[in-house]
């Protein structure tokens, strides 16, 4: 009887154990087979993202330390789709031209609706770099809890199987034993990365919006001293006449 058992179990795999489930357990399984495939899909696509945009802000800074003009630098960006520092850079100047074309005479209140429009595009920046970091998070929680679920329904079914042929050898406790806790495994294949992941990418995202809050702060002190020097020079005229 040993043998036998012995036998049969020797040839039980993942897909057997799969199939061999209950209806909850496979529907437990699956969802965390995409939760899983979702995840690094995610990963996948945020690693490319972050890249991609601490290229562009290396790339921005170069440019715009490198003594090139504002006005020059924004006619070259503005027809452009841009982000990062570069979509900041935009929403300040078209905020700076459009006050100053309706005759702008107050340096407090232009200072302010810069500022204003920096703030905005900051945080639809930072927005979009978080977007489906939630997702993330909720699997990296959730996985194994769902995964622990379905282990507890295949150990009650397993256990009812083994009323119900009044026997307790392997053959009969192994398979349901298995199919139980491959529902726990695979609820940390899916958790253990989205967790891994987020918190890695919560940091990215940390430095990426240091990193333009600092240029945002930097070019709002630029356009300040510009400010003062446009609006307070007629004036200056004007006592001189």
């Amino acid at each position: 009887m040993d043998n036998v058992a012995l036998a049969a179990t020797s040839h039980v795999t993942l897909w057997s154990l799969f199939m061999q489930a209950g209806f909850i357990v496979k529907l437990v399984m699956l969802g965390l087979l995409c939760a899983s495939v979702w995840t690094w899909a995610i990963i996948v696509d945020k690693a490319v993202a972050y890249g991609r945009m601490r290229r562009a802000l290396n790339g921005f800074e170069q440019i715009f330390w490198s003594g090139q003009s504002l006005e020059e630098l924004y006619r070259t960006l503005s027809d452009r789709k841009t982000t990062g520092m570069g979509s900041l850079f935009v929403a300040a100047m078209r905020e700076w031209k459009k006050s100053f074309e309706r005759g702008a005479r107050s340096p407090e209140g232009l200072q302010m609706r810069i500022d204003k429009a920096m703030d905005v595009t900051l945080a639809r920046e930072a927005e979009r770099l978080e977007a489906r970091l939630g997702s993330l998070a909720t699997i990296g929680s959730a996985a194994p809890f769902v995964g622990l679920f379905g282990t507890v329904v295949g150990i009650m079914t397993s256990f009812q199987s083994i009323a119900g042929s009044q026997s307790t050898n392997l053959a009969v406790v192994a398979p349901g034993i298995a199919e139980a806790l491959l529902a726990t495994a695979i609820g940390l294949v899916a958790a253990i990365p989205a967790v891994v992941a987020y918190n890695k990418f919560t940091g990215d995202v940390g430095k990426l919006n240091q990193r333009m809050e600092g240029f945002a702060d930097e070019f709002g002190t630029i356009l300040s001293r510009q400010i003062d020097e446009k609006l307070q020079a007629p004036q200056h005229r004007a006592a001189a006449e």
